[in-house]
């Protein structure tokens, strides 16, 4: 996979992602050259936002789509047919740009939920118009991408923070707890007298992070309790953030101030987990062309 490329690739091709996924990228119409060979298909389904990404044969971003949608609490699918139609929409779009059908993608759900809320998530994507051939824990799926050997791979999403402690390359323990960028849209809202959807907005806006740093630092300091609790005293190599409440700044230094270990981040960590779960879908495909081939 991806993992072994350098920081400075690494930002250039989650760079090349965030124009191909970001509506504000999204604006010219035409349709994006056809992919030639197989796709795969990356369907994440957060507390705050889905996201579909489509890697080509060489497992470069292609197209995809990020859109708001409060479909899932903590992990757990709530709005069932809310979560189908939009997934559905998405994928509709895409296929349109591309001028390809999608028929595939896996999917990934936060470490720790009960396999009744895994298969709701398949159960989504299935009924979206996507065989679902893979599922994948978050952390996981992010290392897909970011190749760590040893360390902890911390995903902090809308609902939750999920950790993921790696050895030799291998996670050999995973857990997850809810707190991620939606309590930081809570205590801004909170803060600041505004609904939960214009602190949403207000979060994003590079002119008012300096500001509200302060107000949404316990959140963060929350994240490194977190981290400390599940690292419990283990010596890790370090920690690698990823997810949307990671690209808050000053998100790392909180968390390293607070755990005592060398943390950072991408450059653009937002879509790194959404990426390595289509990179698992390229996985399971191999195996089973390799399978195939016995």
């Amino acid at each position: 996979m991806l993992g072994k490329v350098g920081e400075f690739e690494l930002t250039q091709y989650l760079t090349r992602a965030e124009e191909v996924i970001l509506p504000s990228r999204m604006q010219n119409t035409s349709p994006a050259p056809v992919p030639e060979g197989p796709l795969y298909v990356g369907a994440d389904l957060g507390t705050a936002y889905l996201v579909l990404v489509v890697l080509d044969k060489d497992l470069q971003p292609v197209a995809g789509e990020y859109q708001f949608a409060q479909v899932v609490k903590d992990g757990l699918v709530v709005d069932y047919i809310g979560a189908v139609d939009r997934m559905r929409e998405m994928k509709e779009r895409v296929e349109k740009r591309i001028g390809r059908t999608l028929t595939e993608a896996a999917s990934s759900y936060p470490p720790g939920v009960p396999q009744a809320e895994v298969r709701a998530t398949a159960h989504v994507v299935e009924a979206a118009g996507l065989d679902c051939v893979g599922l994948v824990d978050e952390p996981t799926a992010a290392n897909n991408l970011l190749g760590v050997r040893d360390g902890a791979i911390v995903d902090v999403g809308g609902g939750t923070t999920g950790i993921a402690l790696i050895e030799d390359g291998e996670v050999v323990y995973s857990a997850d707890e809810a707190t991620g960028g939606t309590h930081f849209s809570l205590v801004i809202a909170g803060a600041r007298d505004i609904s939960f959807e214009e602190a949403e907005e207000l979060k994003k806006t590079d002119d008012m992070q300096k500001t509200l740093f302060p107000v949404v630092r316990p959140v963060m300091e929350k994240v490194g309790s977190i981290v400390s609790n599940h690292v419990n005293g283990k010596p890790i190599g370090g920690i690698t953030l990823v997810g949307g409440a990671a690209c808050f700044p000053g998100m790392a230094e909180v968390v390293q101030n607070y755990t005592g270990i060398q943390t950072k981040r991408p450059e653009k960590p937002l879509f790194v987990t959404p990426i390595g779960i289509a990179m698992h879908h390229a996985r399971v495909a191999a195996d089973k062309e390799n399978d195939y081939g016995r």
